[in-house]
């Protein structure tokens, strides 16, 4: 008779010092063939949701085949019954002598037919090169470098807003306000260094 206490201690994840000392760090263990680095924490595949080791977290890494390669012969069954309804023959009244052919078709004749569908197409992401259009990966990097400095830099000068008109109209003004004032002080300094013509006796 099993002991039921002891195995509900052990399911509740057992907390205590010595069970907690000897529980091991590296459980994730990397699916691709023939690794076996593990790591502490999951990395996953953000195509495929695979857990993979650092080495191989690149989905050209582990040779990722999208979305839908972690899908269950279950899962592929269930897309293929539910694409068949959509694959049936337009008519709306089908004739009963269909009806009935189906209706005497074996259950395993029926499963094999189903077996025969094609699987749903995978959607697989292109590899980064075709994303980089042949480049490498500096040139890429240089690209997008030059892309996004090119987008900081404002091509039209942004429209002024009411304070900045007020700013630049008020720093017109003192400049001009200053202007005059060298000009009258440059007009008094030569009066007054004007040799004076008139004699007081």
């Amino acid at each position: 008779m099993p002991d039921i206490v002891v195995g509900a201690h052990i399911d509740q994840d057992c907390k205590s010092d010595p069970a907690q000392r000897k529980r091991k760090i590296f459980t994730n263990k990397c699916q691709r063939p023939g690794c076996k680095q593990r790591e502490m924490m999951k990395v996953l595949c953000d195509q495929c949701h695979g857990n993979f080791c650092l080495k191989h977290r690149h989905p050209l890494d582990h040779d990722c085949a999208g979305p839908g390669h972690s899908l269950s012969k279950a899962g592929s069954a269930a897309i293929a019954r539910a694409q068949k309804p959509a694959k049936a023959p337009t008519s709306t009244t089908p004739s009963n002598g269909a009806t009935r052919a189906a209706a005497a078709l074996p259950t395993s004749s029926r499963a094999s037919e189903m077996a025969r569908a094609p699987p749903p197409p995978q959607s697989i992401s292109p590899p980064v090169v075709a994303l980089q259009n042949g480049l490498s990966e500096e040139e890429a990097l240089q690209r997008a470098l030059e892309m996004s400095l090119a987008e900081a830099v404002p091509t039209q000068p942004q429209p002024r807003s009411a304070q900045e008109e007020e700013d630049l109209a008020l720093a017109r003004a003192l400049s001009a306000s200053e202007e005059e004032y060298r000009r009258q002080q440059q007009q008094q300094q030569a009066r007054s260094t004007k040799p004076s013509n008139c004699c007081l006796s």
